[in-house]
């Protein structure tokens, strides 16, 4: 094997210059770089980055922990957050928890044994207190779901007011039995969103019926179920926002096998405008979140946090659009 003194004694350099470009040091000069680089191409140099990074006290690692694979909203975060990786010399290992705490702290514990350098939770589920207490002591970030009471930097959006201008859109169009499908009023995101929901309800002087929220998790067959038992209603409503695209395309699937109309007999608004949104017969209206933009956020969050751990990271509320499509022009 190819040692770095062998690249240094044929670059013609010494070995901390090497390790300097390995490391990507702005302190060496380009023609010096570029002499490096081309001798360790050609002679094939592997470096040993086990032990580099026990040199160095890092691993290269970040955590990224979701809830599930199958819901296609995190595919686009963690495609940002491992691009921006990528460009710094980082890897990714993505860490899916099922929302289950006894497998996110076997996940966290790589962190706290500097096995990780720091971590991306996006599990609504996640212990907050847990994760609250471990970014006192190492580089933590929240995407998407995030706690209101305490300093952990988070990226997201305004998940109340974009739930408000979606349902106020239904109701601009004449709605005045809106339901909603929501997830568990334990995740922020939900809560919101269904304040938004309320929100808009009562700027139109709607009654609040409980008859029209319901409550389920974030799988499409969820969503199915759940439309399923308010089309069985006396008087079903003639509009539904769902929390998420996941749900209201299950809903869509309900409605269909109903032999309803969608949006003649009941117009459908979606959240997160995952690929499939588009896709759907009719195309659905969703709220439009930037995911891949926010995944690149938050990973620039989390290095920077790494790279300079007494530095303040500023939380980030990015934009959205109400995005108008089939399911709701009647």
């Amino acid at each position: 094997m190819v040692t770095i003194q062998e690249v240094a004694k044929e670059a013609g350099v010494s070995v901390a210059t090497v390790s300097r470009v390995l490391n990507h040091h702005t302190s060496v000069s380009a023609k010096t770089r570029a002499k490096v680089e081309d001798v360790i191409e050609r002679l094939q140099y592997n470096p040993n980055m086990l032990g580099r990074n026990l040199r160095c006290a890092e691993s290269r690692m970040l955590l990224v922990l979701v809830p599930s694979i199958s819901n296609p909203f995190y595919s686009k975060i963690v495609q940002g957050i491992e691009d921006i990786a990528r460009r710094n010399h980082y890897n990714t290992l993505l860490c899916t928890t099922d929302s289950d705490p006894d497998r996110e702290n076997v996940y966290l514990d790589l962190l706290r044994n500097r096995m990780a350098d720091g971590v991306i939770s996006m599990d609504p589920a996640v212990d907050l207190a847990s994760i609250r207490q471990l970014g006192d002591e190492y580089p933590v970030i929240q995407c998407c779901e995030y706690s209101e009471t305490d300093q952990t930097p988070y990226v997201s959006i305004d998940n109340q007011t974009a739930a408000y201008k979606a349902v106020k859109h239904l109701l601009m169009m004449g709605h005045k039995r809106v339901s909603i499908i929501n997830s568990d009023e334990r995740f922020l995101y939900a809560r919101l969103r269904q304040e938004g929901y309320l929100r808009a309800l009562r700027e139109f002087d709607i009654p609040v019926e409980s008859r029209y929220i319901v409550h389920t998790d974030l799988h499409f067959e969820s969503g199915h179920r759940a439309m399923k038992s308010l089309l069985a209603l006396e008087e079903r409503p003639t509009a539904v926002f769902a929390v998420s695209d996941t749900l209201a395309i299950g809903a869509l699937r309900s409605i269909k096998e109903a032999e309803l109309k969608v949006p003649h007999d009941i117009a459908v608004v979606g959240f997160d405008n995952i690929p499939f949104a588009s896709m759907m017969n009719p195309s659905l209206t969703t709220v439009s979140q930037p995911m891949y933009e926010m995944g690149c956020e938050a990973a620039r969050m989390l290095i920077k946090r790494i790279a300079s751990p007494q530095e303040r990271v500023d939380s980030i509320v990015m934009d959205y659009e109400l995005i108008i499509r089939e399911s709701t022009m009647g």
